[in-house]
């Protein structure tokens, strides 16, 4: 399972582009890391919304693909992301667990906090919907 979820990681461009990572793979749940670059800031000089939510969405399906058999995929069909503060720090860290599992749907959610050296502060939580799709 393990090197499914990172073989598939690695076909994310936009995940490449972001420098995230995988820092963490169990049965659902999955950790999404990436840095705090200058090419991810908002006018403010906090992390863009848009950072904090792809590697959310990406945590929260990833964690949903642990839960499924090898013949099939998962995509996004709706997620909901609550920014609670500014991403200040050096990095983000996104956890994205499985809720409930299941055969058509699969309820997600994602935790997303903002690290300098080992102080967490949590900034945004997702919740949404992944469907399993069949290859």
């Amino acid at each position: 399972m393990e090197q499914r979820i990172r073989d598939s990681f690695a076909r994310q461009s936009m995940m490449e582009t972001l420098g995230a990572s995988i820092s963490r793979i169990k049965a659902g749940e999955v950790v999404i890391e990436a840095p705090i670059l200058p090419g991810s800031l908002q006018q403010q000089g906090f992390a863009h919304a848009a950072l904090t939510f792809a590697i959310g969405d990406s945590a929260a399906g990833y964690s949903a693909l642990t839960m499924l058999p090898e013949d099939q995929e998962v995509m996004t069909a709706e997620i909901k992301v609550n920014l609670l503060a500014p991403g200040a720090g050096d990095k983000l860290r996104a956890t994205g667990r499985v809720i409930k599992p299941g055969r058509r749907l699969m309820v997600v959610s994602a935790e997303v906090h903002a690290v300098t050296g080992t102080d967490e502060k949590l900034i945004a939580v997702l919740q949404g919907t992944m469907i399993p799709v069949t290859l």
